[in-house]
């Protein structure tokens, strides 16, 4: 078992019990949907290549009515970067200690005009301490008033704390979830922010920030999920979602720093790669 300090304690409670609050509203959107569908946990450990205890998470994947599949893990995980993935890690240069706790989560979802969904927040620990995070809307159908009400929600939880983050994180998230081989955007953006420097008296102030993001999210997706899930839609509507979820693959697999992280730390393939779609298709 990871021996953690104060701060990573209470970063990986925070976690966790975010978790339980989004599984559980999930779950009454099934309900709502007249399904019993629930979440499968599976619990996994890490061995890290000193031959110390490495951590591990829990992953949580539902298969619903609503939800056609849905993944919400949590890790915990530390040791040893292993070879020269240390000097693309923010301050794991010199040395290749880290500890990392998070959660990610993907949905994707039955009807076309329910956008699926991206969130995760993490605390790493290496010579440096940050927060890193955020949420972002990818509507195969978009519909304005859906992603303006997410970014909203995104900016109020920003603005509570900078002025400066929205526009910043906004940003950062149109430059980092695009798609240079298709020159596409992933989705309708959000925000997306990383580095957030989290040493001493700034550790509260940003870890506050990163509670925000996620009871932001917590409020306002599920509000969107249940305005469109009972929306009629055609075949053609059905191949657009298929088709755009040929993209997302593309997009995780290529180019997201977070599967990567995950496969060159030695994390559950599985739980990696939940955010893969069930059913996708190409050309």
């Amino acid at each position: 078992m990871l021996t953690l300090d104060d701060q990573q304690a209470t970063a990986r409670a925070w976690f966790e019990a975010l978790r339980d609050l989004i599984c559980a509203e999930f779950e009454g959107i099934e309900r709502e949907a007249g399904s019993d569908a629930a979440f499968d946990y599976t619990p996994w450990d890490r061995a890290d290549p000193s031959g110390e205890p490495g951590g591990g998470g829990v992953r949580g994947v539902m298969k619903g009515k609503v939800f056609e599949k849905v993944g919400v893990n949590v890790s915990t995980v530390g040791g040893i970067f292993e070879g020269d993935f240390a000097k693309s890690i923010h301050g794991a240069g010199e040395d290749p200690r880290f500890f990392a706790t998070g959660i990610s989560l993907v949905a994707h979802m039955a009807n076309p005009h329910v956008p699926a969904v991206h969130m995760n927040t993490r605390f790493l620990c290496t010579t440096k301490r940050w927060f890193g995070g955020g949420a972002d809307l990818n509507p195969p159908i978009p519909y304005e008033d859906d992603t303006a009400d997410f970014h909203a929600a995104m900016q109020a939880a920003c603005d509570a704390h900078d002025p400066a983050h929205y526009p910043r994180f906004k940003q950062w998230a149109d430059d980092y979830f695009y798609i240079p081989h298709r020159k596409v955007h992933r989705g309708v953006g959000g925000i997306f922010y990383d580095h957030l420097d989290s040493e001493g008296d700034a550790w509260d102030a940003n870890f506050a920030f990163t509670r925000d993001v996620g009871r932001a999210f917590l409020a306002i997706f599920p509000a969107i999920v249940r305005r469109r899930m009972a929306t009629p839609f055609t075949e053609a509507d059905k191949a657009r979602q298929l088709e755009w979820r040929g993209r997302y693959a593309e997009f995780n697999l290529v180019y997201d720093r977070g599967t990567l992280f995950g496969l060159k730390t030695g994390g559950n393939i599985d739980a990696i790669l939940m955010s893969l779609p069930p059913v996708a298709t190409w050309g």
